[in-house]
């Protein structure tokens, strides 16, 4: 069964790391050959510029993460680019999707022309912020009262403009809300619920309701204590009971995947380490659902998605 995986964190990796080969180097739980064997059909690759690097240099170090993307993950002729959701329907046999997308908006600092050359170089999904404060927004480490800034709501306008989606999965509650009613396409990229693992980075349940009321999607993260509060190591049987609650919530039409693979080294969830061992997710997801519905969470659901952006 095909897979759409909403994060990973390779391109942060694959600029840190010597001599890394996105093929098959064992350092990358997203590389060529496991996405291959866990029938990854899309990957997205996230720009994550860590906070620890100085504000005059993360734009730089963004554009870095870019060229690794054209020069290690597309140079791959199993890897096309999307950069119009309609290629995802194109994709031939033994190709993989790759998209990027932007994890907070940290390296454009004030600079809305830096944003610009980012969806020009095929940015499709765009984070506001990580988990601090930015020029735009704050973060899920920031207090839950703060809002949008008002460069904020110039860049949302700008996502708008160029049918990006926008995605809250790093955003503080307060300006989740605010995002909302601004953002023409809207999704969470890798969240978990807050009602089984009290975690700020995952969303309660009036804002998974709100998210889909407003058209958007949440797409669950295998980071373990996202999972199971305060736990390096966790199973498929406890993300289970995430998706299984959500599917509750909100229908298995609004759910999917984002991994966070290369996110979250050493943490991991037994048997589902690294891309290739997705199969061991859907076959578990197919003792208590059907096939169309683990379908729909595996890919058909993101599809079915964004192949209306662009209509609104």
């Amino acid at each position: 069964m095909d897979i759409i995986d909403l994060h990973c964190d390779v391109l942060e990796k694959l600029t840190r790391l010597e001599e890394a080969d996105f093929q098959n180097d064992g350092r990358l739980h997203a590389n060529l050959n496991h996405l291959k064997a866990g029938k990854v059909k899309v990957q997205v690759f996230a720009i994550f510029v860590h906070p620890s690097v100085p504000q005059k240099e993360k734009f730089l170090e963004a554009a870095r993460q870019i060229e690794a993307f054209h020069t290690k993950v597309l140079s791959k002729t199993e890897m096309v680019h999307i950069t119009d959701w309609r290629q995802l329907d194109e994709l031939k046999e033994g190709e993989i999707g790759a998209v990027l997308s932007l994890e907070g908006c940290d390296c454009i600092g004030d600079d809305l022309e830096k944003l610009q050359l980012l969806i020009n170089a095929g940015v499709k999904i765009v984070g506001l912020t990580w988990n601090d404060e930015n020029t735009v927004a704050y973060g899920t480490s920031e207090l839950p009262s703060k809002g949008i800034k008002p460069f904020g709501h110039k860049v949302i306008q700008l996502l708008n403009k160029h049918d990006i989606i926008l995605d809250v999965a790093h955003l503080n509650e307060q300006g989740f809300y605010e995002v909302l009613p601004l953002a023409k396409h809207i999704i969470a990229s890798h969240c978990n619920a807050r009602s089984l693992c009290n975690h700020p980075r995952n969303l309660t349940d009036g804002q998974i309701k709100a998210l889909v009321q407003y058209g958007g999607r949440i797409h669950v993260v295998f980071y373990p204590p996202f999972v199971e509060q305060d736990k390096e190591s966790t199973t498929i049987n406890n993300l289970l009971q995430h998706i299984q609650y959500l599917t509750t919530l909100v229908g298995v039409e609004s759910i999917g995947f984002g991994s966070d693979f290369d996110g979250m080294d050493p943490l991991s969830i037994e048997k589902l380490s690294n891309a290739s061992e997705y199969p061991n997710l859907i076959n578990a997801l197919l003792k208590s659902y059907s096939t169309d519905e683990v379908l729909m969470m595996a890919s058909k659901g993101f599809k079915d998605f964004v192949m209306e952006v662009g209509k609104a």
